[in-house]
């Protein structure tokens, strides 16, 4: 078996030429209209959008920064503007059941005419229906009605006292009611003069009192009669007056919506309650006599609220025409913004509130289009989940207080009536978001049938470079930045593929890539050029790391000084250096841990240490079981295995997980069984399968610049380097000085297949493949661990007690 070779210069970055290139600058490119790279998620969108049957809702899901939002709003917006506009939709009072307001639906454009109609048509009848009310004909009329009352009162007043004369007796009014008094010759008696009449008399005018009295009392009952029936006769002349006053003027109004039968019935009603109120019109003076006349308490209204509201529209959607379908994006998903709320005043102590006070929420808004929520928002927001799928289950928006519908307010409300919802829902979120809603809300894929799944990369290919750069032209136009130059978008490019962690792939990441260009803009306008050049993308790189490396500088720090414990030269038995990465917000960065492995006679146990520990996560354990059962059937497959071994991250104080260690970990196993050094100036990453082959691992770029940093501070030998998978020599994109000092051969990166081609380069010696008779030549690493294990097999057999060894 032939020792890998260590990889050219060439296989460590992957170059994007600017010779294919026409262009000079990004100005010259045709702006990107289409959103590349997510063929799946725009063909998701156009089916979501498309189909009309319920429940086809969508959720669009990828990490954040990949640019879902811009990408569905644009394209909505697009589609929608070829839609046709929804109707508006108002309230108003309900005056059989006020509590209970009704909706109205109106054709686009209309709501807020009708509402100003309504609102110009109130103020007329404020002035219209007081001018009729003092006009002299209505004054002669009420006069005449007073009259009569009057008249009637002093024809039954003057019967009554015309027969208590008759009898010699005077009916004399006094602030009390009533007195009767006894008369002699048309003059009234005094007391004592009564007391001196002789006692028949005496008696006679005490019976003709006493009959009068029971006069009076008819005559008292007849009085509210006389009342009564000139209230009516007032009742009927307002009504004859208000029907004059008001009838022209609603019916101006009515013939202008005279095609929609809801708008043309809510006026009827106005128009009766108007007749039947008409005092509210009047003015507070001629409102208070009437009043005070008719026996009644002048209507009482909240402080400023004018009794005349009630006959208002809510304009609670309103549209303007041939404006197309609404898109809506709502950033404070809360309960009350999805489904509108009924706001309330406070009054005297209470909160008071008509169907005026209606709020539009959300959902009402986007009606008849589109409704765009941020699903992680949505689901931190109180029973606001719970409420889009109510709407979304009964389309229709149904307006609830929470603390009703909670139980905690018994206040009575308004309960307006339901409005019909048509609408296409776009939840955006991440992934996991999206799979933990699938699993635990089994209502969620009955409402968003549709998932967009955006891409977070891109084939990295000729005809897709000139791709990027129309869309790196076109983000650069949007934030006015400088056009950049042919060589600006190579780099860019060459970025993107390091953001993508793939040579072979680019990044779909659009705030990263913005960001990137943003910043090397700043650098560009720093050093006073009119275009973009590969160096302020270079140097916008560098100020990236920069900014974030603070605690990657204090770790290589710490090795340097010998805080932690890193050899790069010489050769240490059991003692390998493992590669792993730290992620800091949206930084990474790669660092070197010394990884160690001991053996001795035991039970055929592999202890890891930080799984013993509760330091080592599921997948690192699981790393450490896949090496140890390699061991046990490579080389002690027909024998017990008598080893206790322990492998072990020096001086890590946290937790570790990830399996990119576990071949790192077989090195220094394979080391101590055979007792054979490793070269300390070579770091390991990969993780290893049962059959000893060697795997990809993520963040090869990081581990690799994480290890040379550490080298290039100590001075670059030449026989430094890094060990990784074959499998991801395609991910890499280094650094440019870690490609110089390779090509200068000061560092070396060598790429493995198997446990064999790596432990041959780690020790220098050869591994060894089995004969025809099945051993492994002498002197090879794989002959010293299987005598290892073969001679430990023998220790324990003959330690065992006689009965257990016969047993064995």
């Amino acid at each position: 078996m032939d020792s890998p070779k260590a990889l050219s210069p060439q296989m460590l970055y992957t170059r994007c030429d600017p010779e294919q290139f026409s262009f000079k600058t990004t100005d010259e490119l045709e702006p990107m209209e289409e959103t590349i790279g997510q063929n799946r998620a725009i063909a998701a969108v156009q089916f979501g959008t498309g189909i009309e049957h319920e429940g086809y809702n969508l959720f669009c899901l990828g990490p954040t920064g990949i640019g879902k939002h811009f990408f569905i709003r644009h394209y909505l917006e697009e589609k929608a503007s070829q839609q046709p506009t929804p109707p508006d939709w108002c309230y108003v009072n309900n005056f059989d059941e006020p509590q209970k307001p009704r909706m109205i639906q109106l054709p686009p454009g209309v709501a807020t005419t009708l509402h100003a109609d309504i609102d110009q048509l109130i103020e007329e009848l404020r002035s219209a229906i007081p001018a009729a009310f003092e006009g002299e004909d209505y004054r002669a009329r009420k006069q005449v009605i007073e009259d009569e009352v009057k008249e009637h009162q002093g024809k039954a007043f003057e019967e009554l006292r015309r027969k208590a004369q008759e009898k010699g007796i005077a009916v004399v009014r006094t602030p009390t009611g009533l007195v009767f008094a006894p008369m002699k010759n048309g003059e009234i008696l005094g007391p004592e003069e009564f007391e001196q009449l002789p006692e028949g008399e005496h008696k006679r005018i005490e019976e003709e009192i006493t009959n009068l009295r029971q006069q009076v009392g008819n005559f008292m009952a007849q009085l509210p009669v006389f009342e009564r029936e000139g209230r009516e006769k007032l009742k009927a002349l307002n009504r004859d007056v208000a029907v004059f006053a008001v009838g022209n003027l609603i019916d101006e109004v009515r013939n202008r919506y005279s095609k929609l039968p809801q708008v043309t019935s809510h006026l009827h009603a106005i128009e009766q309650d108007v007749i039947e109120n008409v005092d509210e019109f009047l003015s507070p003076p001629q409102e208070a006599s009437l009043a005070s006349f008719l026996g009644v308490s002048p209507p009482q209204s909240p402080r400023g609220w004018h009794a005349t509201r009630r006959y208002r529209v809510n304009a609670l959607v309103a549209h303007t025409a041939n404006h197309g379908a609404p898109v809506i994006y709502e950033d404070h998903p809360s309960y009350q913004n999805l489904v509108g709320q009924v706001e309330h005043i406070p009054q005297m102590g209470a909160l008071i509130t008509d169907f005026n006070l209606i709020r539009a929420g959300a959902l009402h808004r986007a009606n008849g289009g589109y409704l765009i929520l941020d699903a992680h928002k949505v689901l931190l927001q109180p029973y606001a989940w719970e409420g889009l799928k109510r709407a979304l289950q009964s389309s229709k928006v149904t307006m609830e207080s929470l603390g009703q519908m909670l139980g905690f307010v018994s206040t009575v409300s308004l309960e307006p009536e339901p409005i019909p919802l048509r609408v296409k829902v776009v939840l955006i979120g991440e992934r996991l978001l999206f799979y933990l809603l699938s699993h635990f809300d089994p209502e969620f894929h009955d409402l968003f049938k549709v998932a967009v799944d955006f891409e977070e990369q891109m084939d990295r290919s000729s005809d897709n470079n000139l791709l990027y750069a129309r869309m790196i032209g076109t983000m650069a136009r949007r934030d006015k930045l400088r056009p950049l130059s042919c060589p600006a978008v190579a780099r860019v490019i060459e970025q993107s593929a390091r953001f993508a962690g793939d040579a072979e792939k680019l990044s779909t990441h659009n705030r990263t890539m913005g960001d990137l260009l943003r910043e090397a803009d700043y650098w560009a306008r720093d050093a006073k050029r009119t275009t973009i050049e590969a160096d302020d993308v270079e140097k916008a790189v560098e100020a990236q790391v920069y900014r974030a490396g603070r605690l990657r500088e204090r770790l290589q720090e710490e090795i340097q000084r010998g805080t932690i414990l890193i050899d790069t030269q010489g050769e240490k038995v059991g003692q390998v250096n493992g590669l792993s990465v730290i992620q800091m917000g949206q930084f990474m960065f790669g660092h070197p841990s010394r990884i160690t492995a001991r053996a001795r006679l035991g039970k055929g146990e592999v202890i890891d240490i930080e799984r013993e520990v509760e330091l080592g996560g599921p997948i690192h354990s699981k790393g450490v079981l896949i090496l140890a059962n390699f061991i046990a059937s490579r080389y002690a497959a027909e024998r017990p295995l008598s080893l206790s071994a322990s492998i072990v991250f020096e001086q890590s104080y946290a937790g570790i997980e990830g399996d990119s260690a576990s071949s790192t970990e077989l090195y220094a196993l394979l080391s101590a069984l055979a007792e054979i050094p490793i070269k300390q100036s070579i770091a390991v990453t990969g993780s290893v399968n049962q059959h000893g082959q060697v795997q990809a691992i993520g963040g090869v770029n990081e581990k690799i610049e994480g290890f040379f940093d550490v080298c290039l501070a100590r001075g670059l030998t030449g026989d430094q380097g890094v060990l990784i998978p074959q499998s991801n020599v395609k991910h890499l994109m280094l650094r440019k000085d870690v490609v110089e000092a390779v090509a200068a051969g000061k560092f070396k990166v060598f790429a493995v297949d198997t446990i064999d081609q790596g432990i041959e380069i780690l020790t220098g010696v050869p591994a060894g493949d089995r004969d025809k008779e099945g051993n492994f030549p002498e002197g090879t690493v794989n002959r010293r661990v299987e005598a290892r294990l073969i001679m430990l097999a023998e220790k324990r057999k003959s330690y065992a007690a006689p009965g257990i060894a016969e047993k064995e």
